[in-house]
């Protein structure tokens, strides 16, 4: 999970061209363990940036070089926070999808970030209208 967050902050951090800090990790999903002597492969993408914070995806793999395979071992959501030269929030460039798995990444990334908010108790379930459009159907 180290090398998941370091990964993940050196998307962020191309991305926005600052340094970045870890706001959140999302459940992280684990498939496969990568055992011992095998090695591990992270790829971490910027799926959408809202104001000042960034939502990272990261796939997570092992490969066997014994067996010659490689299998997925986990993936997880992080949101990392810019930061400007007095260690505040910054803005951070917005986010352009070009393939059809970005642009469903991207917009997931919106409900992903309402739930967090809620559960992080700073936001509403009610002020969630994507994620409520999601259950609730408007006649």
């Amino acid at each position: 999970m180290y090398w998941m967050d370091i990964a993940a902050a050196i998307a962020a951090q191309k991305h926005c061209n600052a340094p970045v800090v870890t706001a959140s990790v999302d459940n992280i999903s684990f498939e496969s363990p990568i055992k011992l002597g095998n090695t591990v492969h992270i790829q971490a993408n910027v799926t959408r940036a809202f104001n000042t914070s960034m939502e990272v995806h990261l796939k997570v793999w092992g490969e066997d070089h014994i067996q010659q395979y490689k299998y997925k071992s986990n993936e997880a959501y992080y949101t990392f926070v810019a930061l400007d030269a007095s260690t505040r929030p910054k803005p951070v460039p917005q986010l352009i999808p070009e393939s059809e798995d970005d642009k469903r990444l991207f917009e997931g990334a919106l409900r992903r970030r309402q739930l967090r908010l809620i559960l992080g108790g700073k936001m509403r379930p009610d002020d969630a209208l994507e994620l409520k459009a999601l259950f609730i159907k408007e006649e």
